[in-house]
């Protein structure tokens, strides 16, 4: 009995002793710092650019004749078809003016009737006969004109489209070319933005043989994505000299008519880069606008090394130069070092640290 109990004795001391030390290796474990790689591989950023959205179609309606703003039959805000009344600016002189060039034509037409005749019957002369005919079709021409002058009162809708505010009130005297209103065509959108040369290099050079096109997104001012798509159809011609920009042009289906004409909002664009060097956006640290990484040598000491960022993800940055996938940097406790310092560190796999963040694969 003695026996066992020494046995019994001495393994649980064995145990206790194996246990307390796992827990201390734990620890010590645990105590160590962070370290990873960059790692290399194809991916998608998410480029940003401030936009402004504008109307397929927006132009203003302005009044082409002088006078008092008879009647306005529309509201402002209303949606109205092709061909509906808008304005009418009061016809009553033009109206005469119509009237009386009417009556000349008729006048003329006559005179005209009776020349021919005449000259059928070898009575006036041919040349006779073209003076009159002459004047008859100045006659027609001058009618023609007033009843142009005399539509041009009433304004019409050229496109659907939605009116915007009033500029004259109901009885103002309009000159002509005042501004009445503007109409806005909003089922499909047209949004600008600005891109700079190296940018548009690269998504010229990313397009896929058979593609024209690029789809974007869009993001609202509420910070809200757009429902719909949006594809870039048009690039400006020249880069302009002063900011090194181009403008983009992307077009958008307003089914639902939620954008209007004049709103801001911010285009993603998802460019492809190809063999991407990735690093995690909390292994960097700012300097005066510059960004840096800890890298860890053989010996265990840690190196401010600035990187070139060219390249965004919610959590993950592409970098162009400063580091590569045979170094180590500083992933945790990166405000506990200070450069130079020698730390006690645990590395772990860069797929791994990616697996808990958000990269995104081509």
């Amino acid at each position: 009995m003695k026996k066992k109990m020494l046995v019994l004795m001495g393994l649980a001391a064995l145990l206790t002793q194996t246990s307390c030390k796992s827990e201390h290796d734990e620890k010590e474990e645990m105590g160590k710092l962070l370290v990873t790689s960059p790692v290399m591989k194809d991916t998608l950023v998410t480029k940003e650019y401030v936009c402004q959205v504008k109307a397929i179609r927006h132009i203003e309606i302005r009044a082409q004749q002088r006078g008092y703003l008879q009647d306005i039959f529309i509201d402002e805000g209303q949606f109205v078809k092709q061909g509906q009344r808008l304005f009418q600016i009061m016809p009553r002189i033009y109206n005469a003016e119509f009237q009386r060039a009417q009556a000349e034509a008729d006048f003329a037409r006559i005179e005209y009737q009776n020349t021919k005749m005449l000259a059928d019957s070898n009575i006036v002369s041919d040349k006779e006969l073209a003076l009159v005919k002459a004047k008859y079709d100045k006659a027609k021409a001058e009618m023609a004109l007033a009843q142009v002058h005399l539509d041009f009162t009433d304004i019409t809708a050229p496109f659907n489209g939605i009116i915007d505010r009033f500029y004259l009130k109901l009885g103002s005297l309009v000159d002509e070319g005042d501004l009445l209103t503007t109409l806005s065509d909003n089922s499909e959108m047209w949004v600008y933005f600005n891109v700079s040369e190296a940018e548009y290099l690269d998504y010229k050079s990313n397009l896929k043989e058979n593609d024209s096109v690029m789809k974007v997104r869009l993001l609202m001012a509420n910070n809200r994505e757009f429902n719909y798509p949006g594809l870039v159809k048009t690039i400006e011609a020249d880069f302009n000299n002063e900011t090194g920009n181009i403008a983009f042009r992307a077009t958008f289906p307003n089914p639902k008519g939620l954008l209007r004409h004049g709103e801001t909002g911010t285009i993603l664009m998802d460019v492809p880069f190809k063999n991407a060097l990735i690093i995690p956006q909390k292994a960097t640290f700012e300097i005066l606008e510059k960004k840096y990484v800890f890298v860890v040598d053989k010996s265990g000491k840690v190196k401010q090394v600035e990187i070139e960022v060219i390249g965004e993800m919610p959590d993950l940055y592409v970098v162009k130069s400063g580091v590569t996938t045979k170094d180590k940097i500083l992933l945790e406790g990166i405000r506990k070092v200070t450069n130079g310092e020698k730390i006690e560190y645990r590395y772990e796999d860069p797929n791994k640290v990616l697996e808990g963040l958000k990269v995104y694969v081509e």
